[in-house]
């Protein structure tokens, strides 16, 4: 035992930069994992526990002042009935930020199904009359807390905030989705305008939504319901990118943990090679298959359980105090049941399977024979192809012709070495696809469904005209879209969707259609992924829903890019929707502004040019809420770059060794050292240039293969992938070339340099 750690020791300090390489790469993959596992955890936890503790409802309906909500409760497969309570729409303002609320009444206790959890403040008391609670992801855009004010712009009405609390229904999203605020019923009825009702329903099995959904809307008459929401929307709006961005880590975790095993592999496989001669000698003084074996593995294992057991602690110690919701979604992990499993799982799972790649590559070594023997007329370099001789001929340098030939010459160890190296190229170009997918949502968000900044809704006391005429005098407004937005009930009333009309047939709203054409006729429509992937349709279909007791056919001719509602959207000209309903009248504004425009500046003016008559938000891209991701995306290239390196330097062993036999005829025909150093860099550079010409070549395509199947499964759809541009590429492929380069050219120079005695033992 002794000797074998001996030997291991001495391997070791000959092999310092590798051994660190290993570890650092190690190191990060298990922290993306832990990191990947923690997103996880947070993106479904949270919403979980509020939705178990709140005793949380599957559906919420939405209907007419009118309806008999109460009669839902004697429906078959119903448990619990939260409600119904009476409901007004309104407009609060706090501290400058506004925001569209739904005021729903409830009394001094909360109800038993559907309990808002407090997080701050108290309940409802008839003392307070005015007094209300707000939801947490409202309370956050209103930056408003217990013992602050909340005024109503259109009545002046004051409403003080006692209380903020979690709910598990679908979150307030500015522009799109009304927050919840509870209040007493008389100040319900007093302070909002279009009111309605909204019951709550807690079924016994929560397969059975959509069914429970029908039945529902059966009973109260498609006339009556304004509105559906279930479970199963709110609790992925609640898990949102979070999720994905635990996807995307991980994704690249395991494929980096590939790449690393695979780089083990060659590092002990090249060694073997390189070691023939010492692995003999072991041999021959007694030690068995199974100690050469040992020795091998014991090595890697405690690199690969020294990264782990790193990565482990820096996780568990100061994960937490990560910035932004990296942060958040290691404290929120370190509570949960499972974290302590999960901690120990991943990195235990990590190393043993580099340690199953390490008993591969070490079995060799076991089977090496006491007295190693070169096959008998095989050269190690081999003789020099036709090409090659051709382009002796022609005068090219020698070192670049032989070079060449070094590097793809060597049989099977060529195109092994090529794989490897290029693994983490190819995640590395993978990695960059998805980098400039979401700049693409910064920097050119027509092309993505994002071709407005703004959203504006007028007050009651602001008229269409005026309002029309206000938003399109401002001098960076191209065009003020009018629109409105409704819940419409799909075909079989088992759900909501968004209908949409924006525009009008003289001014078209500049939907991005990604399949199809533009809706330009009567009745037409686009439509997102995620409503074609509800019904069922395909672009050409026509399809019926159900607004307000009154059906709504469309024809579906166009598939548009859609980044809100889970793409469950569907999209016409406000003209199609006014022949269904004269009266109708646009209820939001879509601003497109001019190129370089700050919407921040524009909202503000707009703002204090409608004196409080406007409620103007801007509108949210993907890339906001992916910011974080590309610090995570930063962070895996690192950890992949690691895994390159350890496999050039590998490369670089290999090569210098393969050339030790060419050494002296290369002198014999008069090569100077320089000369010789340059084969040997220029094997290292072809077989890097090879590697990046294939990893970029295979990770474009696999990149938009992956981002679209995410864009679709996301309801986004199709569509939205970008790939680096031809420089990026260019600049990695120059990086790994002249990082191989750069590395080679030491130990290159020094193999050159050996003495005459130093070489002929090395051929021997």
């Amino acid at each position: 035992m002794r000797a074998t750690l001996r030997w291991a020791h001495a391997d070791l300090r000959t092999h310092r930069g590798e051994a660190l390489f290993i570890v650092s790469a190690t190191a990060g993959i298990v922290a993306a994992l832990l990191l990947a596992a923690a997103l996880f955890g947070y993106a479904t936890n949270p919403w979980q526990r509020v939705f178990a503790q709140s005793h949380g409802a599957h559906v919420w309906i939405h209907t007419g002042p009118s309806a008999d909500a109460g009669r839902l409760a004697d429906l078959e497969g119903v448990e619990a009935v939260s409600g119904p309570f009476r409901t007004s729409a309104a407009t609060v303002a706090s501290r400058g930020a506004r925001a569209s609320v739904e005021l729903r009444g409830a009394g001094a206790e909360p109800p038993a199904t559907g309990r808002p959890l407090l997080t701050s403040g108290r309940w409802l008391t008839p003392a307070t009359p005015d007094g209300v609670v707000l939801e947490s992801s409202l309370a956050r855009a209103l930056v408003a807390g217990p013992g602050d004010s909340l005024t109503v712009p259109a009545t002046g009405r004051t409403l003080t905030v006692v209380g903020v609390a979690d709910s598990a229904e679908p979150r307030y999203r500015p522009g799109e989705r009304s927050g919840t605020v509870w209040a007493l019923p008389d100040r319900v009825r007093d302070t909002g305008d279009r009111p309605g009702r909204v019951v709550g329903l807690l079924l016994t099995d929560p397969g059975d939504t959509d069914y429970a959904v029908q039945r529902a809307v059966t009973v109260l008459g498609a006339g009556a319901v304004t509105d559906v929401s279930s479970w199963q929307q709110a609790r992925s709006e609640a898990q949102g990118d979070t999720r994905l961005l635990g996807q995307v880590l991980g994704l690249f975790g395991l494929g980096a943990l590939l790449a690393a095993a695979l780089a083990v592999f060659g590092a002990i496989s090249t060694r073997v090679r390189g070691h023939l001669r010492d692995i003999s000698v072991l041999k021959a003084i007694g030690f068995t298959p199974g100690q050469v074996v040992r020795v091998f593995l014991v090595q890697h294992l405690a690199f690969a359980v020294l990264g782990a057991l790193v990565a482990t602690v820096l996780i568990e110690t100061l994960g937490s105090a990560v910035p932004g919701r990296l942060g958040e979604a290691v404290g929120v992990w370190q509570g949960l049941p499972g974290h302590t499993a999960a901690l120990l799982a991943v990195p235990v799972a990590a190393v043993l399977f580099i340690g199953a790649t390490t008993c591969l590559a070490a079995w060799r070594a076991g089977r090496v024979p006491p007295v190693p023997v070169l096959p008998a007329g095989r050269a190690p370099g081999g003789r020099l192809s036709g090409p090659a001789r051709r382009a002796l001929g022609l005068g090219l340098p020698p070192a670049l012709v032989l070079g060449w030939h070094r590097a793809f010459a060597r049989g099977p160890q060529t195109p092994a070495t090529i794989v490897r190296l290029a693994l983490p190229l190819l995640l590395i170009t993978v990695a960059l696809s998805a980098w400039t997918t979401i700049a693409r949502f910064d920097s050119r968000p027509a092309e993505l469904g994002l071709p407005s900044a703004l959203t504006a809704r007028a007050d009651s006391g602001l008229a269409d005209r005026e309002a029309a005429a206000l938003l399109d005098g401002h001098p960076q407004v191209v065009a003020a879209h009018p629109g409105v937005e409704v819940a419409a009930l799909v075909p079989g009333q088992t759900g909501t969707i968004a209908l949409r009309g924006l525009g009008t047939r003289e001014r078209p709203y500049p939907f991005t259609v990604a399949e199809g054409r533009a809706a330009d006729g009567p009745d037409e429509a686009v439509a997102g992924q995620g409503l074609l992937d509800l019904l069922g349709a395909e672009v050409g279909d026509w399809v019926r829903m159900t607004v307000g007791g009154h059906p709504q056919i469309l024809h579906i001719v166009g598939r548009s890019i859609e980044p809100e509602n889970g793409g469950r959207t569907i999209s016409t000209s406000l003209d199609t929707l006014r022949e269904n309903d004269p009266a109708l009248r646009a209820t939001l504004y879509q601003l497109q502004l001019r190129p370089g425009a700050d919407p921040a500046g524009v909202r503000a003016e707009l703002t204090e040019a409608a004196q409080g008559r406007l409620d103007i938000h801007e509108v949210t891209s993907p890339a906001d809420r992916l910011s974080t991701m590309r610090g995570v995306v930063a962070g895996l290239i690192a950890v992949l770059a690691l895994i390159g390196l350890t496999e050039l330097s590998t490369a670089i062993g290999g090569s210098v060794r393969d050339g030790e036999r060419d050494l002296l005829a290369l002198k014999a025909i008069g090569l100077s050292p320089r000369q010789i150093t340059a084969v040997t860099v220029t094997a290292v550079g072809c077989t890097a240039l090879a590697a990046a010409v294939a990893g970029a070549g295979l990770g474009v395509p696999l990149a938009h293969w992956l981002i679209e199947a995410e864009g679709r499964s996301s309801g986004i759809g199709a569509g939205i992938a970008q790939a680096p541009s031809p420089l990026h590429l260019l600049l990695l492929a120059a990086a790994a070339v002249l990082g191989a380069v750069a590395l080679a050219a030491l130990p290159a120079a020094r193999a050159a340099r050996r003495r005459l005695v130093d070489t002929l033992s090395a051929v021997a």
